[in-house]
């Protein structure tokens, strides 16, 4: 059942309604705020929507890395399984 979760990031206050851990949606709001924080550390702009949406670009490009690495990693595990079915049939 959905409930409401309460979480600050950027300094602004959301309510999240969301059938998850609290827990959980807090320490992705923490990671948010840590990446945001990251970017205005590195970054002249000053204006909360420009960090915000490097930010977003920041994550989106993490989350698009380890999609491809998980293609990758998925890929290999089939073809090794296709070669140890075909290994496994040839002595049997």
């Amino acid at each position: 059942m959905p409930r409401l979760v309460d979480v600050t990031i950027c300094n602004a206050h959301y309510t999240i309604r969301t059938d998850a851990d609290e827990a959980y949606i807090q320490s992705i709001a923490r990671y948010v705020n840590t990446r945001i924080e990251e970017v205005q550390s590195k970054t002249k702009s000053v204006s909360t929507i420009n960090v915000t949406i490097l930010a977003a670009l920041n994550i989106a490009d993490e989350l698009f890395c380890e999609k491809e690495k998980n293609r990758k990693y998925v890929k290999q595990i089939e073809d090794r399984s296709r070669h140890l079915i075909d290994m496994i049939e040839k002595h049997t």
